[in-house]
């Protein structure tokens, strides 16, 4: 199972440690940022599943941040949801028009906020745990219940640790995905993966593939995706 990485962005500590507690408690995982620089660096490196962000931050605000990753084409998918004190309507209003997903107000009931989390990745597409039957993108099917892969009617055969990578992808078109989150992906079935061997299974999958290697796509500097 793939777990869901979530970046928490609030420059008030006891805030960062009640959310990231909650969230780790319900199997996610975590990264936290204090300030919106931090934000937009993280976000670039790891491209996390869902951004919990508060608008009050130093130098670069959170309705900024926001603008800058809903702009961005590698970004924009990310679904992203406002925590903040600013409960005002035009506050809100605001925050949905540049883009935000959700917006919930401080003080919050931790159970509500994971729920809302939760809610929030399954409208977006990008609860990797939810349970699909069968795969069925272009001509490839992948059948989870047999392990099987095929392409154009030909069987693939592939490793345990290229299989789990291309379902993460094809389950996930368009998504990029950093190398990071591959290896979290496949750890625990390979453990000696890292991220320069992410690199080895994505070749090994387009060798399988043959002429149709350039559905998995590289996205210079941040990873890998399937194509939409």
């Amino acid at each position: 199972m793939v777990e869901n990485t979530i970046l928490i962005v609030d420059d008030e500590e006891d805030i960062l440690m009640l959310v990231s507690y909650n969230l780790i408690k319900e199997g996610f995982n975590v990264k936290a940022a204090s300030s919106g620089e931090e934000a937009l660096e993280i976000t670039r490196q790891i491209t996390p599943d869902l951004i919990v962000l508060d608008l009050m931050l130093p130098n670069i605000n959170g309705l900024e941040v926001c603008k800058q990753l809903k702009n961005d084409p590698i970004t924009r998918g990310i679904p992203i949801m406002m925590l903040t004190a600013k409960s005002e309507e035009s506050d809100v209003i605001k925050g949905f028009e540049i883009g935000a997903d959700d917006y919930l107000t401080k003080p919050f009931s931790p159970k509500v906020f994971c729920a809302r989390v939760k809610a929030l990745l399954r409208r977006s597409g990008y609860d990797n745990t939810r349970k699909i039957d069968k795969i069925q993108i272009h001509n490839l099917t992948i059948d989870p219940s047999k392990h099987e892969v095929s392409l154009a009617g030909r069987p693939i055969e592939l490793t345990h640790s290229e299989y789990k990578v291309l379902y993460l992808l094809a389950n996930n078109p368009g998504r990029v995905f950093s190398r990071y989150q591959i290896v979290e992906a496949v750890k625990g079935s390979d453990h000696f993966v890292t991220d320069r061997s992410v690199d080895v299974i994505i070749v090994g999958i387009r060798k399988n593939f043959e002429e149709y290697s350039h559905y998995i796509e590289t996205v210079r500097g941040v990873g890998y995706r399937f194509k939409e």
